[in-house]
């Protein structure tokens, strides 16, 4: 195994392995049964086949949004526009199925594929404000969150709306236009396949396409990157709006696969766990998946905690925050680090005739 995947693994399992040691300090601290609590926070998810669904449901959305920041981080462009484009791509979907008629198989294709246009358009104002004008991205897109989530309610508002809801929200969306549910019993629908896809079409296009390539380069050093002859500019748009559109289809899949009708009076604040998720994974598509289960699994368990004893959910906020933190400490096993570079260097070095090795 490579030296530096095992150091970053390593360092990924001590983050959670500490996360979750204080958490459950804290839930022995404030509960009177934390026999109880701590059963239902590690068991619960797998209690029943309803509760493991939940966890599922959660990871679909979480594997957009993850896919969307890995893709734009990989090219270093740190851009926050995840939410708006996940938001945006829902109403894109909405306005499609609301206004045109197509055949059952077309119709959630198409409605999928217009969120994701949406949610690449939304974020291709940063992109663009950062080749053309040296713009931060960090900046421009939180605020494009906002610009995105107030224009998606004028647009329901004003042309979409059901007036005989009882609040805010869109007439009811077609029966064809919906994604089928996958697993009796649950709500998990066929939008989990769509993220696998999308897992292997990030994978594919990041490591085996000269454009994935390029990006990869930008984001490892852009100055070599322009030395080497790669159109730095024309890589830090695409990047930005491919993740846009990830992000878009992404909230399109979430609507059609567990919404009746567009009903969201806020951002769902998918896009800000899918930097959590892209961080844990270390921006690799092929372990978005795995930590966005583990994040489902981890707030889906301390819902189930919540309702049954005296902790309360926000525990999992807890533990998000410090493996964000540890995880991002450059610092966290450098020791360990040196000394196995050091082992493998002493290893590599030629031995002369005195039996001696040179160096």
């Amino acid at each position: 195994m490579n030296k530096k995947i095992l150091f970053e693994a390593m360092r990924t399992l001590v983050a959670i392995g500490v996360a979750l040691l204080l958490a459950f300090i804290i839930i022995f601290t404030v509960s009177e049964d934390p026999g109880y609590a701590l059963q239902r926070f590690l068991l619960g998810p797998l209690s029943s086949l309803r509760n493991f669904g939940n966890v599922l449901e959660m990871a679909i959305p979480l594997v957009f949004t993850g896919l969307a920041i890995s893709v734009m981080f990989t090219a270093k462009q740190f851009n926050l526009g995840a939410e708006g484009g996940f938001f945006i791509g829902a109403v894109g979907a909405t306005a499609l199925a609301l206004s045109f008629e197509l055949p059952p198989i077309i119709m959630p294709i198409v409605a999928i594929l217009c969120g994701g246009i949406a949610g690449g358009l939304g974020n291709a104002i940063p992109a663009l404000l950062k080749s053309k004008l040296d713009a931060s991205e960090l900046v421009s897109s939180l605020m494009m969150n906002y610009i995105l989530f107030w224009l998606g309610i004028f647009i329901i508002n004003n042309y979409f709306r059901d007036a005989q809801a009882g609040a805010m929200a869109s007439h009811r969306l077609p029966e064809q236009v919906k994604l089928i549910r996958v697993l009796e019993g649950t709500r998990v629908h066929f939008g989990i396949f769509i993220a696998l896809l999308m897992v292997i079409l990030v994978y594919l296009f990041l490591y085996r396409s000269r454009w994935g390539y390029a990006l990869r380069m930008v984001g490892l050093n852009i100055r070599f990157a322009e030395y080497s002859g790669i159109n730095t500019k024309s890589v830090v748009l695409y990047s930005q709006i491919i993740g846009g559109i990830i992000a878009g289809m992404g909230g399109a899949v979430e609507l059609l696969g567990m919404y009746t009708r567009f009903t969201w009076f806020q951002l769902p604040g998918y896009g800000w766990d899918g930097i959590i998720v892209a961080i844990m994974a270390r921006n690799n598509p092929l372990l978005i998946p795995v930590f966005a289960f583990f994040l489902g699994y981890l707030r889906i368990g301390a819902d189930l905690m919540s309702r049954v004893t005296d902790v309360p959910s926000e525990v999992v906020a807890i533990i998000q925050g410090i493996m964000i933190m540890l995880v991002t400490a450059e610092r966290l096993l450098a020791g360990w680090r040196h000394r196995m570079i050091v082992k493998e260097k002493m290893q590599n070095q030629p031995i002369d005739e005195g039996g001696v090795q040179n160096g």
